[in-house]
């Protein structure tokens, strides 16, 4: 068998490569480079499939959690916590608006923010809590909302990874103040190039974010307070619209993958993502745990099978913010996962034979 890829973007773009040309075509012709018509339609859908009132499309996803902190007030001085065991753009999101970022631990089982480690985070500076659905698999919403209204805070939803997941069955991206987007290209909903995206029910924030992406204007050469180029480019507008179309499609297919992996993979050497009642995600990616990464790793590459790592080093514990004095042991969990995570392929143009034998191959080790 030919080697497997943990992830192959090219057969997909090979199914759709017309439809994208056509659409860039168009893109072309109107000269919509920057903005404009071919965005504003990429946000009326995804605002409707999202079951959001609003959507804002932006340069890329990081840029999306910079611009949900500067909405909300956030700045120098105040305090975000986040989980521990997340990409390092969540954390960026909150430093680039000049706040801190307080991580805490993942569940042990989940792998997602654990609702029981935020109340001791919080201080007299702690404004917001940003929650990740890491993988594409919802975290706790319910219990973290709780703790963000006991304490009057903000809840901002970390939807990188979650583009169509659903908790108790409501599209997540509607829970928060906030919610943010990745469409890099890798995404299940990636644009053919960078970009990002913003979702809410409040006006107020949709005017804020639309203003600040555009330089802190409203009005062309009015500016009326410091901004930022964070745009969203046509062509990257154009290509989402199209491969939204298929977004559902491609995540059902992701979960009948996934659904394969739960059911025949019976090697008690590897652990999975628990799912909870409450979770219908998206498998944006699948991990797995096991005690010795290397050996792992090596017996699937002996039988043509490529694997990659998310997230090998924590947040908590990445040279950047080492000024922030954490210290390894800090948040068990979510370096146990750092240390021990391989993430398996997963795209939605897999075929059963592929699936099978990554099963098998997984069985066997």
């Amino acid at each position: 068998m030919e080697t497997i890829s943990c992830l192959n973007l090219s057969i997909q773009h090979a199914k759709i490569k017309e439809e994208i040309f056509a659409a860039f075509e168009k893109v072309y012709e109107k000269t919509a480079f920057s903005g404009g018509p071919f965005v504003e339609e990429f946000e009326n859908k995804f605002a409707s499939f999202i079951g959001s009132k609003h959507a804002v499309g932006v340069s890329n996803g990081t840029v999306s959690l910079h611009l949900a902190m500067l909405a909300l007030g956030i700045g120098p001085g105040d305090e975000v916590i986040i989980p521990a065991n997340t990409f390092i753009a969540t954390a960026w999101g909150v430093s680039h608006a000049g706040a801190t970022p307080v991580f805490v631990d993942c569940d042990a089982a989940t792998w997602e923010i654990d609702p029981s480690k935020i109340e001791t985070a919080i201080t007299s500076k702690t404004k917001a809590v940003i929650g990740v659905h890491l993988y594409g698999q919802p975290f706790d919403v319910d219990a973290v909302k709780s703790i963000c209204d006991k304490h009057n805070l903000f809840l901002v939803e970390d939807a990188a990874q979650a583009q169509g997941a659903r908790y108790n069955g409501v599209t997540v991206g509607v829970f928060g103040e906030m919610a943010c987007y990745s469409f890099y290209p890798g995404k299940n909903l990636g644009a053919c190039g960078e970009a990002g995206g913003l979702t809410t029910n409040n006006g107020k924030y949709l005017k804020h974010i639309q203003s600040l992406r555009n330089h802190g204007s409203v009005e062309r050469y009015y500016h009326d307070e410091i901004g930022y180029n964070y745009r969203m480019g046509g062509l990257e507008g154009a290509s989402l619209t199209v491969k939204l179309n298929y977004l559902e499609g491609w995540n059902n297919r992701r979960r009948e993958i996934a659904s394969r992996y739960q059911k025949e993979i019976a090697n008690a050497k590897i652990t999975m993502q628990a799912k909870p009642s409450y979770s219908d995600g998206i498998y944006h990616i699948f991990v797995v745990t096991v005690e010795n990464k290397e050996a792992f790793v090596k017996h699937l590459s002996d039988h043509n099978i490529n694997a990659a790592y998310h997230y090998p080093v924590p947040c908590h514990l990445q040279k950047a913010y080492a000024h922030l004095d954490y210290k390894k042991g800090d948040f068990p969990h979510s370096e146990y996962l750092a240390s021990h995570c391989v993430s398996l392929p997963m795209y939605p143009e897999m075929t059963d034979e592929q699936v099978e034998h990554v099963v098998n191959v997984l069985n066997k080790f």
